[in-house]
């Protein structure tokens, strides 16, 4: 059930995008939110690791492997995300010189 609602708040979102719904201001600041939004969803997560002793106790056995697979995980995604606005706002350009 969780994940119809994470997609249906990431169509609603994209929604609001399309439709240029929110506020100039707004939209100037969403970088600054989204980062802000981020740094808290993995201060969060932080607290979860620290929270579950099991996790602490067997870092040792875990831990490279973790480690790895978490840089990994976010150096594509940051290169993911960057290469798909990229090309999103590459395309919205080329169609407002268009006209």
């Amino acid at each position: 059930m969780n994940i119809l609602l994470y997609l249906l708040i990431l169509v609603l979102g994209a929604i609001i995008g399309y439709k240029n719904i929110l506020s100039n201001f707004f939209m100037e600041k969403i970088e600054d939110i989204q980062t802000y939004a981020l740094l808290l969803l993995l201060f969060i997560m932080g607290i979860n690791i620290g929270i579950d002793q099991d996790v602490i106790k067997y870092f040792g056995v875990i831990g490279y492997q973790s480690i790895v697979l978490a840089t990994f995980s976010i150096v594509f995604s940051i290169l993911a995300v960057k290469l798909v606005t990229g090309k999103v706002l590459k395309g919205k350009e080329g169609i407002k010189n268009d006209g």
